[in-house]
């Protein structure tokens, strides 16, 4: 991943496969996850690699993992950087049915007509148009492989099903956590994960944090977004 290597030269960066993706297979693949479930695991990951109190980015899902992971595992977690994370109780409730029905309509799609449909539909909820993407110069291409078409596959078979189920509330987030609720620069305002991030900053009376691109600027403005990460754990 890119990212990772534009920020290897400052601090130690710590990747792992999440549970059902890649080489962290479970034993029941149709077994059901939750939310909390991830956050576990990453907090075991931690243990494995520190002592400390790590510095986090959780993009999307894994912002909604970190924010759990504040929640559960006090002191796993020195700062998090939430950028756009998937927690559809932070919304009110009209934003929330809606979203809800966005990502139903997701599940449908997958069911319907398989991941490829499914992944179009992702992209449309997000406001990504994969075609015509503003882009850094330089970034490494990601098609879909057969083990990422593989893990998309658990993402619309289990982690989706997760994201609806989940019952995290920004009451729920402990309030003397160190958080940084952030949001692409391009990404749609009316998008539910960039309202939920709105609605965590306003619940903690800061401001969001702005990244370069959109939903997935970590991707197409790696070197911009890890300097944007740079800026804000120094500060």
């Amino acid at each position: 991943m890119d990212l990772a290597g534009h920020l290897a030269d400052r601090f130690t960066v710590v990747t792992y496969d999440r549970r059902g993706l890649s080489r962290s297979r479970p034993d029941d693949p149709a077994a059901p996850v939750s939310i909390r479930r991830h956050a576990d695991d990453a907090a075991a990951v931690l243990r494995q690699v520190t002592d400390a109190p790590a510095l986090m980015l959780g993009l999307s899902l894994g912002a909604a993992i970190g924010l759990h992971l504040l929640d559960a595992h006090p002191g796993a977690v020195g700062t998090l950087i939430a950028h756009e994370p998937i927690a559809l109780r932070f919304l009110t409730p009209p934003a929330e049915a809606a979203a809800r029905a966005q990502l139903d309509s997701v599940r449908v799609a997958h069911r319907q007509d398989g991941w490829r449909a499914a992944a179009a539909r992702v992209a449309a909820v997000l406001g990504i148009n994969p075609h015509e993407q503003d882009t850094e110069p330089g970034i490494t291409a990601f098609p879909f492989t057969d083990q990422r078409a593989a893990n998309f596959e658990y993402f619309l078979g289990n982690d989706l099903a997760a994201v609806l189920a989940d019952t995290l509330t920004l009451g729920d987030v402990p309030a003397g956590a160190q958080i940084l609720p952030a949001v692409g620069r391009t990404s749609p305002p009316d998008g539910f994960d960039y309202l939920a991030a709105q609605a965590l900053a306003a619940h903690r009376s800061v401001a969001a944090h702005q990244f370069p691109g959109g939903h997935n600027g970590n991707l197409t403005h790696p070197r911009a977004f890890a300097q944007r990460v740079r800026e804000l754990l120094a500060a």
